[in-house]
């Protein structure tokens, strides 16, 4: 399992997407940087050893680990004409038996926003995680106000579900966030948020 996993990439029209190695460190944290402003209202809070090479070392490990256990699959974003890193997409929380669930997280550089890098990659990982990893559902939340996470998942057909009072700690504060699931052979139709 750790070699297939280690080996994992995936690829849309424009992106190819795979785990990251300790020799994307200087290309991470540059647009990690260049994009603090843009991406610090959706996300934790960030420590101060945030963009240290120690950190990213320790993203590497989990993200290889975790791929491993099968618990995680954290791949970054590629552009595969100009090679550039673009973003990162994580499937966590990998659930197994009865629940057959994992959870979708995602961050996009700034000057790579609203360009559809995101819905090309979040369908890549739907695909593998149904087809691949025979998944059965695909959660993912954002916070009320992200029009673009709320649009490129309803674009990517994820559905509204309802609302976690207190989910998560962004930027500093407990926030709301609403819930959206993808389901393997959906039948729902469309429930946007009203």
């Amino acid at each position: 399992m750790l070699g297939r996993r280690r080996k994992l990439r995936l690829a849309s029209e424009r992106l190819l997407l795979r785990l990251p190695v300790h020799g994307d460190f200087r290309g991470w944290a540059n647009l990690r940087q260049e994009s603090a402003e843009f991406l610090k209202p959706w996300e934790p809070t960030w420590s101060e050893a945030h963009l240290t090479r120690k950190s990213f070392t320790n993203r590497v490990y989990w993200a290889q680990r975790s791929a491993a256990q099968d618990t995680a699959v954290p791949l970054f974003l590629f552009h595969r004409e100009h090679g550039g890193l673009i973003g990162a997409i994580t499937l966590d929380n990998i659930r197994r038996g009865p629940a057959q669930s994992a959870t979708l997280g995602y961050w996009v550089g700034a000057r790579h926003a609203r360009q559809g890098y995101m819905a090309e990659a979040i369908a890549a990982v739907v695909h593998h995680a149904f087809h691949e990893m025979d998944l059965s559902r695909i959660e993912a939340a954002c916070l009320p106000e992200n029009a673009a996470s709320r649009g490129v998942l309803e674009k990517s057909g994820f559905k509204y579900e309802g609302v976690a009072q207190s989910y998560l700690q962004i930027n500093g504060r407990w926030r709301n966030h609403v819930l959206y699931a993808n389901l393997r052979g959906d039948r729902r139709g469309k429930t946007l948020a009203g």
